[in-house]
């Protein structure tokens, strides 16, 4: 099945093919880890995880997935410097050593990362490779020497610059976000890593080294300029290195269109003299309860915030289908409740397949034609609310007890095949779980009471067995006991 994506890069929905066969080569922008991952940035890794699961499920392909670790930009840095001599004393404390400290402080934020990842459902068996950037700045050194000797760079008291009036004679620099060049002022420089969409301006490669900051040594035509690399030059070196250029498909939030992405073209192209990546896929941002994520809104939230106030993750990772990538989702309590719900539901059905067939079980199913409507959802720029709505009407139409047994097995291979891409459910039989003998009582006293047609005595008794983290579902002459 053909699968179609937005492409930032020609602003239109195109038919994916791959450069190289069935093999696709996706690189994603990783977390910078100088704290811990919030909602918006897990967001952008669901939606890898979800558009890598589809190229393998429905389109049939061989992934090659790989995502950075930024363990060195102005964040890290000051986080690192600010670190007490006692902090983290599991870890060893605080040493002398700028980069042992940087080492230090990025190592705990990388483990709560793959933490987070695994808690959400993100394999991290699913990549190739988890690169860090500090064990690659033999590359981007050569990278900056090739944009250097190339015309495109020079230096300036101990750093080395991107010469952005140089290149934009030789081609376009705007392509994945419209820049005003007006606002372009020649030989403006800038240091940061990160910096405002207005700030078109000649940006750093190769920063000077500062007295207390982690520095690597760097010979350029025999000029010795000790210092770090700039944020932009780290993934252009990596992807070259790891997957080769140009790849598939580069990920990342919207927000990293300009200047990180942008960055990244200017400097593939000028040092390596190809394009970085075929599609440019970005996901949307991501908004709680209608505002925009803010600790002054009181509405910044990590995945173990939400996991302390006793939500589940793989609820939290269910929510997040419930909008299409590259459409600003609203995350809501609510939302998180309802989704929950949903999942749970799904679940239910899975059991009850598993179920011996009875006497009503004579409905035979189309599978396939389930199948095929829930992968052209899913082809379609990853419309996982399309998908997720087919599938809900299927189990409005359908109760498991009707499925005939000859159905049943493949229609467990399909809800297998979902969850091969949403990864929230179990394909297995309902778990033997021994209800209390409290609850038994309370079950049969309300059976009785309802027999009775003491309706308000049975209402009681079924809130005390919720409570209990049990659900009484009645039959015609009997009832079951399920937990919750």
């Amino acid at each position: 099945m053909t699968i179609r994506l937005y492409n930032t890069l020609t602003k239109r929905t195109e038919p994916f093919v791959p450069l190289d066969g069935k093999a696709v080569r996706i690189y994603s922008c990783g977390p910078t880890v100088y704290n811990f991952a919030h909602l918006g940035n897990l967001r952008a890794f669901l939606f890898t995880d979800i558009l890598q699961r589809v190229l393998r499920v429905v389109g049939g392909y061989n992934v090659r997935w790989v995502m950075n670790i930024t363990d060195v930009d102005d964040k890290t840095i000051l986080g690192s410097a600010l670190c007490s001599q006692t902090w983290l004393p599991e870890m060893g404390g605080q040493t002398s050593d700028a980069n042992a400290n940087l080492r230090l402080f990025t190592d705990y934020y990388s483990k709560a990362f793959f933490d987070d990842l695994a808690a959400i459902g993100i394999q991290k068996s699913d990549f190739v490779a988890i690169p860090r950037a500090t064990d690659y700045i033999a590359e981007m050194q050569d990278l900056i020497r090739r944009i250097f000797d190339a015309g495109f760079a020079y230096i300036s008291e101990g750093s080395i610059y991107f010469n952005l009036n140089e290149w934009r004679k030789h081609a376009k620099y705007g392509r994945l976000f419209t820049i005003d060049a007006e606002n372009f002022q020649q030989g403006v420089r800038i240091d940061a890593d990160e910096y405002d969409r207005e700030s078109v301006s000649d940006f750093v490669l190769w920063k000077a080294r500062k007295d207390g900051e982690p520095y690597w040594d760097f010979d350029i035509n025999g000029v010795s300029l000790p210092g770090r690399p700039g944020w932009h030059i780290e993934c252009s070196a990596m992807g070259q290195s790891l997957l080769g250029l140009p790849f598939d498909i580069h990920t990342g939030g919207v927000d990293l269109r300009f200047p990180h992405h942008e960055d990244e073209i200017a400097q593939s192209m000028a040092g390596y003299g190809c394009e970085t990546s075929n599609f440019w896929c970005h996901n949307e941002f991501l908004e709680v309860e209608g505002r925009k994520m803010s600790k002054r809104f009181g509405n910044f939230f990590t995945l173990r915030d939400l996991m302390n106030r006793g939500l589940e993750a793989l609820d939290i990772r269910f929510a997040m289908m419930s909008a299409q990538y590259n459409s600003v989702l609203n995350f809501t309590f609510f939302g998180i409740e309802s989704a929950a719900k949903a999942r749970r539901r799904v679940q239910e059905f899975i059991y009850d397949l598993h179920e011996p067939p009875t006497a009503e079980s004579n409905t035979v199913v189309n599978t396939e034609e389930l199948q095929e409507q829930l992968y052209s959802a899913l082809a379609d720029n990853l419309h996982t609310p399309k998908a997720l709505e087919r599938l809900f009407a299927f189990m409005n139409e359908n109760r498991p007890i009707n499925i005939a047994a000859s159905s049943r097995n493949a229609l467990l291979g399909v809800f297998g095949k979902m969850n091969d891409i949403f990864a929230v459910w179990e394909i297995k039989p309902r778990p033997s779980r021994e209800i209390p003998e409290k609850v038994k009582i309370l079950a049969e006293r309300r059976w009785q009471a309802k027999k009775e047609r003491n309706f308000a005595e049975a209402d009681a008794l079924r809130a005390e067995i919720t409570l209990a983290g049990y659900a009484m579902k009645d039959g015609k002459d009997s009832y079951t006991l399920e937990n919750i």
